[in-house]
């Protein structure tokens, strides 16, 4: 029971890695906040967790506005007393444009989804994690956020972006008790590219490149193993670092 009484809000949590992570933390003992724009989905993930002997609450919630974070905090505190764990793992995927072809829509949509929830969650977690003088947070980046043709230029860059947030918010309040860690997934199989609207076909071909050398697809539960080790006690002493977890593809 490695989450024994913690309480973690998982955002994204109605399907692929957010699902397998708070089914997971569910089982180690964690009270779960399944946070998820899709609240039918978020609520079947508490039922099989609760069914299960597990403790979890579902909350609907657009990480790309301020007052439903607030809401989501307000709501968790309301429920569970306190917050010590923060998954932000909510994300979309770009239409793999390159910076030639690159919309406004697109940049704004990916950017206030994988970036900005990231920093106003976290901003948000910081008024429970420091009067505790505890708390943990782990950012689900990409690989994309430590190469340069994984994905198209909006994707990559929001997720270079979260990987630099890491890190100063780990510098930043290391001496408060806090932690924070980011997780690079490579190919995992998951329902992410449901959220592409449209493909930019020429980006698509450029980055499909470096496709053969990918391995298998890794699942859900890999990632979710990898968020259990950087929000447990286990890892006291990794703070500021962005864990790879993509069965070597980055090797090459």
């Amino acid at each position: 029971m490695l989450l024994k009484d913690k309480v973690a809000i998982i955002t994204g949590g109605a399907s692929g890695m957010g699902l397998a992570t708070a089914e997971l933390f569910a089982k180690e003992g964690a009270k779960v906040v399944i946070a998820d724009l899709n609240l039918a989905g978020a609520n079947d993930v508490a039922e099989t967790i609760k069914s299960a002997g597990g403790i979890a609450t579902a909350v609907e919630v657009n990480v790309s506005l301020q007052t439903d974070i607030d809401q989501l905090f307000k709501t968790t505190l309301a429920t569970f007393k306190r917050v010590d764990i923060l998954i932000n793992n909510a994300g979309i995927m770009d239409d793999m444009a390159g910076i030639a072809n690159i919309s406004d829509k697109i940049w704004r949509r990916v950017f206030a989804v994988n970036v900005d929830s990231v920093m106003m969650a976290s901003r948000v977690a910081m008024q429970s994690f420091l009067p505790q003088k505890n708390g943990v947070i782990v950012n689900i980046a990409s690989v994309g956020g430590l190469r340069g043709g994984a994905a198209g230029a909006a994707y990559t860059a929001a997720k270079h972006a979260v990987i630099g947030l890491t890190k100063n918010t780990a510098y930043m309040y290391a001496p408060s008790g806090i932690r924070c860690n980011a997780i690079a997934p490579g190919g995992i199989a998951t329902n992410i590219s449901k959220s592409m609207s449209s493909v930019d076909q020429d980006g698509l071909m450029r980055t499909q490149e470096g496709s053969n050398i990918m391995p298998t697809p890794g699942q859900p539960h890999d990632i979710a193993q990898a968020a259990l080790y950087l929000s447990s006690t286990q890892s006291k002493y990794v703070n500021g670092i962005t864990l790879t977890v993509d069965g070597g593809w980055s090797t090459y």
